[in-house]
């Protein structure tokens, strides 16, 4: 389980594909301090680290990861979002968020707006229940608030810290993103459906 608080920023260093598999090895500043088996968001998508070097690790993204997430768009010197698992005597600054991406987003615009950036993103409307105005929505493994949904977009904004220690500033227009929507919407969803 995670919280959506990046905690380092990645760079993807070499891509060994293997039958439908593909194995990720980044270089960051935890990558030291990581261990085999341990559980780490990568743009949001849970990974288990299979191998650790002194400033590097390894992960592996099956098929089914790569066709769900943007992962598989990630090419060698791409800036990666990472956050360790959450500890269960900490606080939760961000909100639940499992790594388990529902779908992908492309960027529609970025507006600068006093001091702070202003995201359109369009996503497959079938989505739109899962967002509420003012509620959580995790963006690249980046616990946000979404606003402004209608038509198959929503917004954020980002502040300064963010856009500058997360690969939000790295994107351009039309570039995918991975979302996660939160937890409790799909779960009431579950009960109301059983409920019928």
């Amino acid at each position: 389980m995670f919280t959506g608080i990046i905690e380092a920023s990645g760079k993807v260093i070499d891509l060994q594909q293997e039958s439908g598999n593909r194995h990720f090895t980044i270089q960051s500043a935890i990558s030291h301090e990581l261990r085999v088996d341990q559980s780490v968001s990568h743009n949001g998508v849970c990974l288990t680290v299979v191998h650790v070097n002194a400033d590097t690790h390894t992960v592996t993204a099956i098929d089914e990861t790569l066709k769900r997430s943007n992962l598989g768009a990630l090419h060698i010197g791409d800036q990666i979002n990472l956050e360790r698992c959450m500890q269960i005597n900490g606080r939760l600054d961000g909100h639940i968020v499992q790594g388990h991406v529902d779908t992908t987003a492309q960027l529609k615009q970025v507006e600068e707006s006093e001091g702070s950036w202003l995201l359109t993103f369009g996503f497959d409307p079938q989505f739109s229940k899962y967002i509420v105005d003012k509620g959580s929505i995790t963006i690249n493994g980046i616990s946000l608030t979404v606003f402004n949904e209608h038509n198959g977009t929503f917004q954020v904004a980002i502040i300064p810290y963010t856009w500058e220690h997360t690969n939000l500033s790295k994107l351009s227009i039309g570039n995918s993103v991975n979302i996660e929507f939160d937890i409790i919407g799909k779960y009431v969803e579950k009960m109301m459906r059983e409920k019928k």
